[in-house]
């Protein structure tokens, strides 16, 4: 719980200071928009979204109704319903971009690529051909080498 009280302040107080000049810098087309804030607030539908990603939970159904709903009920008064959580949650895209964005450290100039091979089909079924009639195009092993790559 201390964590996820952890990640609810950052994101809370991320969002009193990036949404006022968000709106600031936004274009207004002349027509009056819905200036009415939600049950729920910015800041707690992007806790929830970010705790999941978090998470070992594999889909967003299980996390919503499996353990949100029943472990953060107290947390959470004004919890939506799952379907409704969906719908709300394409709004907070930009700022979980954003937020995550703040929260990127300074490049070093070092990047490190992974030398897993990453295989691309099956390669059982070619275990009783020879190898001599084996051509490159069937055998689909895609071999990323190790790389450091410096910009220094």
């Amino acid at each position: 719980m201390s964590k996820f009280v952890e990640l609810f302040c950052d994101v809370d107080d991320f969002c009193k200071v990036f949404i006022p000049q968000w709106c600031k810098q936004l274009l207004e087309d002349g027509t009056r928009k819905r200036q009415r804030e939600g049950q729920m607030t910015t800041s707690e539908i992007m806790t929830i979204v970010v705790s999941f990603h978090m998470s070992h939970y594999r889909d967003f159904k299980n996390y919503s109704l499996g353990y949100v709903s029943l472990v953060y009920k107290n947390a959470f008064p004004n919890l939506l319903n799952y379907t409704r959580f969906l719908a709300v949650m394409p709004r907070v895209t930009v700022l979980m971009c954003a937020y995550f964005t703040s929260l990127k450290g300074k490049p070093s100039g070092h990047e490190f690529i992974d030398s897993t091979s990453i295989k691309v089909c099956h390669n059982i079924e070619y275990l009783d051909i020879k190898p001599s009639t084996v051509s490159l195009n069937e055998v689909k092993v895609l071999w990323v080498g190790f790389m450091v790559l410096s910009s220094t």
